[in-house]
């Protein structure tokens, strides 16, 4: 699955840029506050590869990885508090973490 990335962030070294899955305004008919959905999205570990770097999530061969390798597209989990936050030119707030960072994969 190819992914452009509207961000006009491309990472380099072992970095992956990451979209964050959205935080929740309320719950039910409940608003949480914009302190709670703050600091939710700071501690937000669950996103959507938008860009990697050309050095990224190479510590394994080809082989090694199979088709398992993260790419733009995948759904992943990252680190809690993992990187650093960034506001692409699209407006959206990202996360450039380094591959390591990444978790797991998540199929949907």
């Amino acid at each position: 699955i190819s992914m452009q990335n509207p961000s006009g962030i491309n990472p380099t070294e072992f970095k992956v840029l990451i979209l964050p899955k959205p935080v929740e305004s309320k719950i039910g008919s409940i608003i949480i506050p914009d302190s709670k959905q703050e600091s939710d999205k700071y501690a937000q570990i669950e996103g959507q590869i938008v860009a990697i770097s050309h050095l990224a999530f190479t510590y394994a061969t080809p082989d090694e990885w199979g088709d398992k390798r993260p790419k733009p597209g995948d759904m992943v989990l990252y680190a809690k508090y993992a990187g650093a936050r960034v506001k692409g030119k699209d407006g959206k707030d990202y996360v450039l973490a380094n591959d390591k960072d990444i978790c797991a994969t998540v199929e949907e």
